[in-house]
């Protein structure tokens, strides 16, 4: 654990030193509320609280994607990643020092969205559903995390960034997190639910509100975590064969 706390405060330190890291992963999703958010459904109670959580939604799936698959690609260039790997520890501190960074700043992120939400919209939620929507965030972090991660040890930097880019923007509209539960358009709710945008998009909405959740697009949150585990396992092993073999 101590080892864990170390890497943790490591990884923060190292970003924190550019401050315009953690602005990128805060502004997308707050422009969101500001531009499409704030101006549509800001004054319909309901609306502008499914709204907020979508927006929550897109700023974890931001911030998780990029962090990891960026980071963790720009990480391997350095000389530093080769050594760490070689002390006795192991991987886990390693990969549970960045995990538990990578929540802290995921949580960082949101802070624009809720205070949009909070002062610019009708957006309301009781305490109880605040600490529910505490807990489901982390809990939807983890199918991007592995995203990441995948693509952040399979790929270099240069191309791990494209790859990000070109991944996250289908997601965040195919997952229907630009509209509201039951509004998009009709190819979108086709295949939303095979999406892991979507099934982490309906827990959010389900922890602030009353929604029911679709079994398929839970299902397929669960298949999404697995191959996106399977993937990333298989990427950080195929990395460690190619550098240390």
């Amino acid at each position: 654990m101590q080892l864990t706390l170390v890497h943790a405060r490591y990884q923060l330190l190292e970003i924190i030193r550019i401050p315009v890291a953690v602005f990128g992963s805060a502004f997308f999703p707050a422009a969101a509320m500001i531009f499409f958010v704030v101006p549509f459904a800001g004054q319909d109670p309901a609306g502008a609280t499914f709204a907020t959580a979508s927006m929550v939604t897109f700023s974890v799936m931001s911030a998780n994607i990029f962090q990891y698959g960026v980071g963790v690609a720009e990480d391997r260039d350095q000389p530093w990643n080769p050594y760490t790997r070689t002390l006795p520890a192991g991987p886990a501190p390693r990969f549970a020092g960045r995990v538990l960074a990578g929540l802290a700043l995921t949580y960082l992120s949101l802070i624009p969205v809720v205070v949009i939400g909070a002062t610019l919209t009708a957006a309301r939620i009781t305490p109880a559903a605040i600490l529910l929507t505490i807990g489901t965030v982390a809990v939807i972090s983890v199918p991007f995390t592995l995203m990441g991660l995948a693509i952040g040890y399979s790929l270099p930097s240069k191309a791990a960034i494209v790859v990000a880019q070109v991944v996250f923007l289908p997601l965040a509209f195919g997952g229907g997190l630009l509209s509201a539960p039951g509004d998009a358009p009709g190819f979108i709710e086709t295949i939303a639910p095979f999406l892991p945008t979507r099934g982490a998009a309906e827990l959010m909405w389900a922890a602030v509100g009353d929604y029911r959740v679709q079994p398929l697009a839970l299902i397929m949150l669960g298949v999404w975590v697995v191959l996106l585990a399977a993937l990333a396992g298989w990427a950080y092993r195929r990395d460690e064969g190619r550098r240390f073999s």
